[in-house]
């Protein structure tokens, strides 16, 4: 499968998507084991609201890898399709504005689902 440069839509191969891959399972292992070291030291269920920034990780690396998208690169005016730091500069003013919109939709997205899960496990009685 070949990916290519679509604005708004599209801004990573193959390689990129592996990367937000990894680091949404990275910020799940995180959540995991703060919430199981959070529950096995009896904090109280105030402290996970400390659960927020690395289930934002996790949020923000799992929606980048299923849209194809990364955040990052749509607001620095860039794309990669090819090999890991090969960077592509988006030419075209109203393809930077697309990418830019997805970008802030994918932050505001990310942090929704950070918030909602968040709000989830403090409210969970563990």
């Amino acid at each position: 499968m070949t990916f290519s440069y679509i604005p708004g839509t599209c801004n990573l191969g193959k390689a990129e998507i592996r990367r937000r891959q990894f680091v949404a399972l990275l910020g799940l292992l995180l959540t995991v084991s703060t919430l199981v070291g959070l529950i096995g030291s009896d904090a109280p269920a105030n402290a996970r609201w400390g659960l927020f920034i690395p289930l934002m990780v996790f949020a923000i690396g799992f929606i980048q890898s299923r849209k194809k998208f990364c955040l990052a690169y749509g607001l620095m005016g860039t794309f990669n399709l090819g090999k890991l730091g090969d960077m592509s500069r988006v030419q075209s003013p109203e393809d930077r504005r697309a990418d830019r919109k997805t970008a802030l939709s994918i932050l505001f997205q990310s942090a929704a689902l950070a918030l909602m899960i968040t709000v989830v496990l403090v409210f969970l009685p563990l």
